[in-house]
């Protein structure tokens, strides 16, 4: 019986040790890799700038950018996690390399399962009841596993209607915390060399609001206040909303309502399916339904409201019968303060209305610190602000390339950026990437105009303008 009993301790010392060591492990990894890939930029800007043929360079700097690509993919990859979600933010066409994008975007949605076993454990201590005292039906393989939680599909007893019951992986809110804590070391040393952004304010938000990721009770409260809004507001909603099981919520147990729907980067995929052509009218037409069902969405969160779903990455949209657009994952919100809700409808008006002066206002007004390298200030402050906060590139722009000389970000630094605007501006990019995914080049600031100006005319800062609210 000892042996036994000594056994078992034993491999509970182990377990605990493996469990202390994670992050440290996790730390070296991500610092041998990410230092291999900035000394292979280092190294190859040397080199390039003795080749004079632009040509040449061309070539050179996608080899490059290619290499550099199969490193992150593998780190991303190999890590998890949060690099999943790092994956997702740079791996979009406007964002980053042709080269990135291209490994990157196969990443998304390739989070590792939790074993069944670890998921009814977590389950069951959270709700209290065993998986078949509570569940009709239990789908034993996930619908999707993301980088916190993964989704079943369900039935509860006594009812007709599927459920979909989302469980937080054991032990990844520690990981997380590790890794984000390592990339903002890495930002300020970006920050400090390279890029003339304030990259560590940016990721604190990150840390902020991934935070609140790992609380799905808070997760629920949006969720239905968010439903609360949106339905209130319109005759019909622009987007659907979950309905929550309320007693069947905690810290790391969530049940909603499933709505049956395909992905968004399915979207093709089933209208050649359906024998409808992808790139004909009926397609072009149901496109920009999409599109502006989610645009109005998020321009009256955004603007009217100042609580919105912050995370529209195309694994949380769903398109359900009649184009109509479903958003899911409720995880990450954000409450802007009023006087940030109203500042950024100013710079909504000024991006929408091409006015370079009401851009410098609406920055001090933010509260975006910036320093100009450049004569022509105004038009590069316009330009940035369009870059930063508007679906559609400014003319000339066809992807941002932070470490270009031409970049607007290399003649006005951004010394300092509210971390609260982050999600705004990550909420943007995400639209953005939609839109070039759909093959539709759109301004949402173009489209929020009157919600911008309904916002400042409530708020009585609308002067000079007829507008019928």
């Amino acid at each position: 019986m000892s042996g036994i009993a000594s056994r078992f301790d034993f491999k509970e010392i182990q377990e605990k040790v493996s469990l202390h060591l994670r992050p440290w492990h996790r730390s070296f990894q991500f610092w041998v890799r990410a230092a291999d890939i900035y000394t292979g930029y280092k190294v190859f800007q040397v080199r390039v700038s003795f080749v004079k043929d632009v040509q040449k360079q061309h070539a050179m700097w996608e080899r490059q950018h290619e290499l550099a690509a199969d490193k992150i993919y593998a780190m991303c990859s190999d890590l998890g996690g949060f690099f999943l979600k790092v994956a997702q933010i740079i791996g979009k066409p406007d964002l980053a390399p042709a080269a990135w994008v291209k490994k990157l975007v196969t990443l998304c949605d390739q989070a590792p399962a939790t074993p069944f076993d670890g998921v009814q454990h977590v389950l069951e201590k959270e709700l209290g009841q065993s998986i078949s005292e509570i569940f009709e039906k239990f789908d034993v393989n996930p619908l999707g596993s993301a980088s916190i939680a993964q989704v079943h599909r369900a039935r509860l007893k006594g009812n007709k209607n599927d459920v979909v019951v989302k469980v937080q992986h054991p032990g990844i809110q520690e990981l997380m915390m590790t890794d984000i804590r390592n990339l903002q070391a890495f930002a300020l040393y970006m920050q400090k060399t390279d890029i003339k952004f304030d990259l560590y304010s940016v990721t604190k938000e990150m840390e902020t609001q991934i935070g609140y990721e790992f609380d799905f009770l808070r997760e629920a409260n949006a969720m239905e206040r968010i439903h609360h809004f949106l339905y209130e507001n319109n005759r019909k909603s622009p987007v659907l909303v979950p309905r929550v099981v309320r007693d069947l919520a905690s810290r790391r147990v969530l049940v909603m309502e499933y709505i049956d729907g395909i992905p968004i980067l399915k979207l093709g995929d089933e209208m050649a399916k359906r024998g409808i052509n992808p790139g004909g009218k009926m397609a072009a037409a149901a496109k920009q339904n999409i599109l502006k069902s989610l645009t109005l969405a998020y321009g009256q969160m955004i603007l009217k409201s100042g609580f919105f779903h912050a995370d529209p990455h195309p694994g949380n949209i769903l398109i359900c019968k009649g184009s109509e657009v479903a958003l899911l994952d409720y995880g990450q919100v954000k409450d802007l303060p009023d006087q940030l809700r109203l500042g950024y409808a100013n710079l909504v008006l000024a991006i929408a209305d091409n006015d370079p002066v009401k851009a410098m206002e609406s920055y001090r007004e933010l509260g975006i610190g910036t320093v100009s390298n450049c004569g022509n200030e105004q038009q590069e402050l316009l330009r940035l602000a369009q870059t930063m906060f508007d679906t559609k590139l400014p003319p000339g722009v066809v992807m941002l390339q932070p470490f270009s000389e031409d970049s607007s970000i290399k003649k006005i630094a951004v010394e300092s950026f509210p971390e609260e605007l982050f999600s705004i501006l990550r909420t943007v990019h995400l639209l953005r990437g939609l839109s070039v995914g759909l093959g539709i080049n759109f301004s949402c600031a173009e489209q929020w105009r009157p919600i911008a100006e309904e916002a400042l005319y409530n708020a009585g800062r609308l002067k000079g303008v007829t507008f019928e609210p």
